[in-house]
Formats: structure tokens, C-alpha cells, sequence
């Protein structure tokens, strides 16, 4: 079934580049699940630890692994909230900035060297395909519910 399925582009497509980040992460001795947390962290305000689960698509348990990580490595401080005591507040340390900076600009390299060789047009057609597939999987459009059996 190789090459002739999209579930098998896409995911072969997204191990080579997982892949790629995280090599290039660990030249700083990081991780491409550190870089993206650290992406999705308002370098200014600081975000809510509730909703930076829900804005990087991670499960709870792999968010805490990560973040206790980053807090460990000195990438991020937990805070009380000031808006809301009951929440925490991630917030990035002076290194967290730079390992920010870093990831930021690994993400834009890899951008530029696909929009260098890959159509503006083909672009914005793989953007739109990929809303779609996003679509059918988030309206559950893809499978028929099983009907149970009387």
C-alpha cells in the first residue's frame, strides 16, 4: 500500500520531518515537543497551563512530562495566575526566549526552503487539502457510526 494511500504520505511525511526537528533540537540539547511548547507560550503574558494543552493538540499526561522537562532545563516558570488563582501561569525564563528564538527559527527555515521549491499555488491547494482532511476527521465524516446490533 506504500505511496498510494494518503494516511501513508501524510504519516511518512510527518516522521521525516519530526525527524528533522528533532535532530536540529538536539543540537541544543532539546527536543522538537520542547521547541513546539515552547512556540505555543506567549513570550510576553505568559499562558494559562490549561489551555496550552488544548492549543498544541497534546494529551495531559505527555504536557506535564514536558513541562516539568522545560521547567527542569530552566525554559519555563510556573506562576499563579494573577487573573485567575485557581490557574497556573507557564512563563519562559531568559533561556526560554533564546531556545524560543531558536525554534522559531528553525520552523521558519524549514518554511522558506519548501516555499523556495514547492508553487505558491501547490501550497495554498496541500494547505486546503489538509483543512479538509481536518474537517471530515473533526465532523466525524469519515467513518459511519456503528449501529448496534438487535
Amino acid at each position: 500500500m506504500r505511496e498510494k494511500t494518503i494516511d501513508y504520505v501524510l504519516r511518512a511525511t510527518w516522521i521525516a520531518v519530526a525527524k528533522m526537528y528533532n535532530e536540529e533540537a538536539g543540537k541544543k540539547g532539546s527536543t522538537m515537543a520542547t521547541g513546539f511548547a515552547l512556540l505555543n507560550i506567549d513570550p510576553e503574558e505568559g499562558t494559562p497551563s490549561t489551555s496550552l494543552g488544548p492549543k498544541m493538540g497534546m494529551e495531559a499526561t505527555s504536557l506535564s512530562r514536558t513541562l516539568k522537562s522545560m521547567q527542569e532545563k530552566g525554559l519555563i516558570e510556573r506562576k499563579r495566575n494573577p487573573e485567575d488563582g485557581r490557574s497556573v501561569l507557564i512563563t519562559l525564563t531568559d533561556y526560554g526566549r533564546e531556545m524560543r528564538a531558536f525554534s522559531k527559527d528553525v520552523v521558519l527555515q524549514f518554511d522558506d526552503a519548501v516555499k523556495e521549491s514547492v508553487p505558491e499555488k501547490d501550497i495554498k491547494t496541500f494547505i486546503e487539502v489538509a483543512h479538509t482532511i481536518m474537517e471530515l476527521i473533526n465532523n466525524k465524516k469519515i467513518y459511519k457510526p456503528e449501529t448496534s446490533a438487535k
